[in-house]
């Protein structure tokens, strides 16, 4: 998508600031089961608002660094971070310069899975090779789509939900390619990650902030149950390391 593309495309950034804040803490607490962000060289791709970025930054502190990436501007916050517009998937930095980069419900954004191959491509270029992303997406087989809010939107042909969204009222095309599972672990695998799901520990993170029956069941719930509930869940959370690359044969 270009930056002439994105004025005719339905804006989905989300600007309420006390739910993006608890939203970037629930990354960094996810993240930071894995690695450490502070001192961190953190790119997030998908800046809308901006307020994750910015909550993230008080999180690397002054050694790190916080830089992110729209093509379109649509920020309500503009301070703690680096901000750069770019063109498509493509990213303007160096190979290897970041030790995390952040993918956070943007993936369906960026286009046909052609583009979404770019997305990961680039981000596995500009990752060092110890460096960790977290990606979360739209599970397209979660019964009520989360952009437009349709029940079974997502299950659809492409030509079948632009007709569904117009339909309703809801706008002139379905302009996101969410996957499901298999689909996003086909995409990681050709674009050489090494994956882990990071749901079970998503929903316990929620639940552990929750009362009740349902929030105590999934406390007690075994990651393996949790695991093949994914394709109920409404969102696809993984972290990915880059694979090495083959060696070369010498001659």
């Amino acid at each position: 998508m270009t930056p002439d593309d994105a004025q005719f495309k339905r804006s989905h950034a989300y600007g309420d600031i006390a739910h993006r804040e608890r939203k970037a803490g629930k990354i960094h607490r996810l993240i930071a089961e894995i690695r450490p962000l502070a001192d961190c060289h953190v790119l997030e791709v998908g800046a809308g608002a901006g307020i994750i970025s910015r909550a993230l930054s008080r999180v690397v502190g002054a050694a790190g660094s916080v830089t992110a990436v729209d093509v379109v501007d649509e920020r309500v916050v503009t301070d703690g971070y680096r901000f750069q517009q770019v063109a498509d998937a493509r990213l303007p930095f160096d190979d290897g310069c970041f030790d995390v980069v952040i993918s956070n419900h943007v993936i369906e954004h960026v286009g046909p899975r052609p583009a979404q191959l770019v997305h990961l491509r680039e981000i596995r270029r500009v990752l060092r090779p110890d460096g960790l992303l977290y990606l979360a997406a739209p599970n397209r087989w979660a019964i009520v789509e989360p952009h437009f809010h349709l029940p079974a939107l997502s299950w659809l042909p492409h030509g079948l939900a632009d007709r569904y969204v117009r339909a309703t009222g809801r706008g002139d095309r379905y302009d996101c390619w969410p996957r499901g599972p298999q689909g996003l672990r086909a995409l990681f695998a050709e674009t050489g990650f090494h994956i882990m799901d990071i749901c079970p520990a998503a929903v316990r993170l929620e639940a552990a902030q929750r009362q009740g029956p349902i929030a105590r069941m999934l406390r007690a719930t075994p990651d393996a149950a949790l695991r093949r509930l994914s394709l109920l869940m409404p969102s696809l959370i993984f972290s990915a390391s880059p694979m090495p690359e083959p060696a070369q044969a010498q001659s």
